[in-house]
């Protein structure tokens, strides 16, 4: 049963990487990073339950914070870029020059 919780929280890693790899728009390249995010949170409450303790738990609750301020910080950023580049393809943002 506990395989099973592992390999999708791989499916889930492997997705997020390839959406971050061949995406070139900015909301789907952190929709990507995002759900690799959770891939991880599954895993590590997945050893958690495997080791029965509360250590994966609280790491995934501290995932979860770090990532609802990613979250923030990447939309202030995209919104900043697309008010300078009126665009949200990642190929125009290779230089960013000011």
């Amino acid at each position: 049963m506990i395989h099973n919780y592992l390999l999708l929280s791989i499916l889930l890693f492997c997705l997020g990487i390839v959406g971050v790899i061949s995406r070139r728009n900015v909301f789907t390249v952190f929709m990507s990073i995002e759900l690799m995010l959770n891939a991880a949170n599954l895993a590590f409450i997945t050893f958690s339950r495997m080791h029965e303790s509360m250590n994966g738990h609280v790491l995934a609750m501290m995932v979860i914070a770090v990532a609802a301020a990613e979250a923030a910080l990447a939309l202030a950023v995209v919104i900043l870029l697309h008010k300078h580049k009126s665009t949200l393809d990642t190929n125009v943002f290779s230089l960013l020059k000011g």
